[in-house]
């Protein structure tokens, strides 16, 4: 299983935001553990770069580099960015940008707490939960 994980999801597990942060780090574990494939979006480390501001530096290098350790970055060919800025029906182009990052690897899902604005995406939206649910049945 191949997935994308969503710059949403990584918070929850890094922020321990509640109630989202269980589902999040169960995920994580399991690409720590090899039994499912986790991609992370290039341009996903440079928002968390910025949403982390308030964590020291040095804290915030480490969690770049612990969830780098974890998932393997992704990005998209210069054709996919320029598809993605045409393609009109997403109304957040970050969450396109996430959907060609997905579809660069071949993923079966991209694992994220914002599915509505994944209607129009080729690699289908999935929540976490929802995501843990399909792996233990």
């Amino acid at each position: 299983m191949v997935v994308l994980i969503d710059t949403n999801v990584i918070l929850d597990f890094l922020l321990t935001r509640e109630p989202a942060y269980q589902a999040a780090s169960d995920i994580i574990l399991k690409c720590a553990n090899k039994e499912i494939k986790g991609y992370i979006a290039f341009h996903s480390i440079s928002i968390l770069w910025y949403v982390l501001r308030k964590v020291p530096e040095e804290k915030r290098r480490n969690y770049l580099i612990d969830i780098c350790s974890l998932l393997q970055v992704t990005a998209t060919s210069h054709n996919e960015i320029i598809k993605a800025i045409n393609m009109i029906e997403f109304k957040d182009f970050e969450d396109c940008l996430q959907d060609r990052c997905a579809k660069n690897v071949s993923a079966d899902y991209i694992i994220t707490r914002n599915t509505l604005d994944f209607t129009y995406s080729e690699v289908p939206a999935i929540l976490p939960e929802d995501f843990l649910k399909i792996l233990n049945t």
